[in-house]
């Protein structure tokens, strides 16, 4: 009889149609699935995390980073090479730089190296080389005969074929054997990932020690980052998946660790909050669970959603770099968002009552909180001066952000790789022999519809460009067959990521080759790697304001909907603009300027990386609101309940502030790991997300906008009634509608135990 009945009460509890069902709402039904289905749930995670990786694996897509951008020059010049024969001139172009100490014209030395470069054409099909013993490469051996290059030019092909082109290169350099003689290969082709997990594991580590010290227990510490873990792997899985149909850059799957970490860990460690809070309060583990996805749940949905959308907006950008990593970083955070509130619900399932074993002795001074702990005497201090706290805080970060003004955005050069890394080999073994300028060659492809008489023209231009100001050499033009076109080489003086370099640039376009073709039908189009990425730089520099603008407004219209009030998102918004540039300051401050750069590890000063600032803008946004989010909202919870607003920000700064900091020390630990790794751009991105979040959840969070919300009083939630009533209501945080629904599922589960 009692089997009977038990099973009765399984099939009912498992009926859709069972009123206890009905009352939950999606999320809250969501989470009592996940709880009670955990085995099944745990099991799948897992499955579908080593199926996408076996999967991702198999596809035999790789990682590309290319720049190409329709309608500048450079990609004209591309199309002139592309239509006109230059077949080998439309892709990579690459140097093999040897260093003999006999010399390079000694016998053993010249028969090794002509070996190679008559085999590198027969074994990587439409490649062509120029070698420095044939008369058309006769300048390319260096003044003292120690150091040469020979130059490798491939057609363009997709990223299997180019990194298979590269392999054999490298293969058949390596096989080159001769006493005194040291081959390195430049070119961004011959670029090895650097990143191996270490900067990942430092971050990691970092934040284990961060929630062990803030909430004192292995448990609630394990939890966060265990799903993180799966949710980033999961991210990864189906970015290697995702790359064989989008152009994704060398650095995406670190870009993706980076960002998915630490959203990750934040995501789950306000769950896990949550759920703490429940069971002290005297919940049921189920109920528990149930209420910490109904309340925390809906804010880690809504502030991953922003995120996704500031971060999915750069596909508008236009440019292949930006898309393809965006995508992928979309991809992390969204799998980060799923596990939240999938996995970790059914994780909880497992630990139940024990989520505080294993704890510290000062677990219980850790989570102090209300009038007793330091935060809420923190906010009396500054709402008994708000007004120097106000102006030591404006002052302090628009100081940082001064340097902003100076950036110069451009793409970094091979001097910035590891010295380990062959092309920083190259690179200083061409700087040492024949100037910097060699590392970057700019590419002059002209129409001569005039044929012979066009040639000869050209070569008038080419010795006036001998004698130029900031260019070491130009060579003669080379004419296709027909005579309808010809190219140029032009090596400047400088490194190809200094600015000088992107001055010639601008020189030759605007003043020096129109002026020498004047009254000619001869069309000359500035094209070449180097070329290309100023022309990269400068389109995104023209639209990084406009989308910064287009985010400040997409975040005042959301806080405006979720907090009903028109002065906080305005304050938001300018506070967000404070601490991204306090970011921007030091970025440039550091890789641009090189203050400090030698702490950590920064080859040498130059541009900051053209897609950097505006990536690292639509993901502190997405951050920043994550903490004006969880801040806020408790904030307007206690004015509601006691309408006083000094007591209200008191209470809801007490309440958040210690999860807000563990939160904000972890991502700065993630993201600042990376800026001791190998990967320059990624040391730009680390540095500024890291000093972004500091700035958010230091400066901005705990001093700035408890003195303002002080200052402002209750016109901190005025907004005029007309557009109360057209505004949607969107609750971030849940809602006391759950209370009865909870208690009767707490009844029903101590009842099942």
């Amino acid at each position: 009889m009692n089997g009977e009945r038990t099973a009765t009460q399984h099939r009912a509890r498992d009926d859709p149609r069972d009123p206890r069902k009905r009352r939950l709402a999606l999320l809250p039904r969501l989470a009592r699935i996940m709880y009670r289905r955990r085995r099944r749930v745990v099991a799948a995670w897992v499955v579908f995390l080593v199926a996408a990786f076996a999967i991702g694996n198999a596809a035999g897509g790789v990682f590309r980073t290319q720049f190409k951008l329709p309608g500048s020059e450079s990609q004209a010049a591309f199309d002139l090479l592309k239509r006109s024969g230059f077949g080998t001139r439309t892709g990579e172009q690459a140097q093999i730089v040897f260093d003999a100490r006999p010399g390079v014209d000694d016998s053993a030395v010249r028969t090794a190296m002509e070996r190679l470069f008559d085999r590198i054409p027969r074994d990587v099909s439409r490649t062509s080389v120029v070698s420095p013993y044939s008369q058309e490469g006769a300048r390319q051996i260096a003044q003292g005969g120690h150091v040469a290059y020979a130059e490798v030019n491939l057609a363009d092909r997709d990223s299997n074929a180019l990194d298979n082109a590269a392999d054999t290169i490298r293969d058949l350099a390596d096989r080159v054997h001769v006493g005194g003689l040291h081959v390195a290969l430049g070119g961004e082709m011959f670029q090895r990932a650097t990143t191996n997990g270490t900067s990942e594991g430092i971050g990691l580590f970092a934040a284990m020690v961060i929630l062990l010290i803030a909430f004192g227990s292995v448990l609630a510490m394990g939890l966060p980052i265990g799903t993180a873990l799966f949710g980033v792997g999961s991210g990864i899985a189906i970015v290697l998946i995702v790359r064989t149909a989008i152009d994704m850059p060398n650095f995406t799957t670190a870009a993706v660790a980076m960002v998915g970490i630490g959203v990750g860990i934040d995501y789950a460690l306000f769950l896990v909050t949550r759920y703490r809070e429940g069971l002290h309060a005297g919940l049921d583990p189920e109920a528990a669970v149930v209420r910490s996805v109904d309340t925390s749940g809906r804010a880690v949905l809504f502030a991953g959603t922003t995120v996704l959308i500031s971060i999915l907006g750069l596909l508008f950008i236009g440019q292949s770099v930006i898309r393809g990593v965006a995508i992928a970083i979309a991809i992390g955070v969204a799998m980060t968002m799923v596990a939240s509130v999938t996995l970790l619900p059914a994780l909880l399932g497992f630990v139940g009552r024990n989520i505080d074993r294993l704890g510290l002795p000062h677990r219980r001074r850790a989570e102090a909180t209300g009038h007793e702990s330091v935060w809420y005497r923190w906010s009396r201090v500054l709402q008994h001066r708000p007004w120097p706290a106000l102006v030591a805080g404006f002052a302090f970060l628009l100081v940082l952000a001064v340097p902003t003004v100076a950036m110069r955005l451009g793409f970094s050069d091979a001097g910035n790789r590891p010295t380990s890394d062959t092309t920083r080999q190259a690179y200083d073994l061409l700087s040492r022999g024949f100037g910097p300028g060699f590392n970057g060659p700019l590419l002059l492809a002209a129409e001569t519809p005039g044929g012979a008489s066009d040639t000869r023209l050209l070569q008038q231009v080419s010795a006036e460009l001998n004698h130029t100001r900031g260019i070491a050499f130009a060579t003669p033009p080379q004419a296709n067959p027909g005579g309808s076109a010809a190219i140029l080489q032009v090596f400047p003086t400088t490194a190809p990521q200094d600015e000088a370099t992107a001055n010639l640039v601008s020189r030759l376009r605007d003043d020096i080759l129109p002026a020498a073709t004047r009254g000619t039908d001869v069309d000359i189009k500035v094209g070449g790697v180097t070329a290309a990425a100023d022309d990269y730089a400068s389109y995104t520099e023209s639209r990084l304001p406009v989308f910064i603008g287009a985010v400040l407004v997409l975040s005042f219209l959301l806080l405006m909907v979720v907090f009903r009030s028109l002065l906080v998102p305005l304050k938001a918004v300018v506070m967000n603009l404070l601490s991204i540039g306090a970011a921007y300051g030091i970025v440039v401050a550091v890789f641009q300027w090189g203050w400090g750069a030698s702490l950590f590890g920064v080859g040498k000063e130059g541009p900051i990386e053209a897609w950097a600032p505006i990536m690292m803008f639509a993901i502190v946004f997405g951050l920043s609101m994550d903490y004006e989010v969880f801040l806020l909202s408790r904030i307007k919870e206690e004015y509601d309940r006691t309408h006083v607003n000094a007591t209200a920000v008191a209470d809801g700064l007490a309440v958040t502030a210690r999860v807000i900091t563990a939160a904000a020390a972890i991502m700065v630990c993630v993201f600042g790991s990376f800026v001791f790794g190998d990967e320059h751009a990624l040391q730009v991105f680390g540095l500024g997300l890291a000093v972004a979040v500091l700035a958010d959840a230091t400066v901005v969070r705990l001093v700035l906008v408890p003195a303002t919300m002080e200052l402002l009083g209750d016109r901190n939630w005025w907004i005029p009634r007309w557009l109360d009533r057209i505004l949607p209501r969107v609750h971030v945080e849940g809602a006391d509608r759950l209370d009865e629904e909870l208690a009767a599922l707490d009844r029903e589960s101590r009842t099942r135990v």
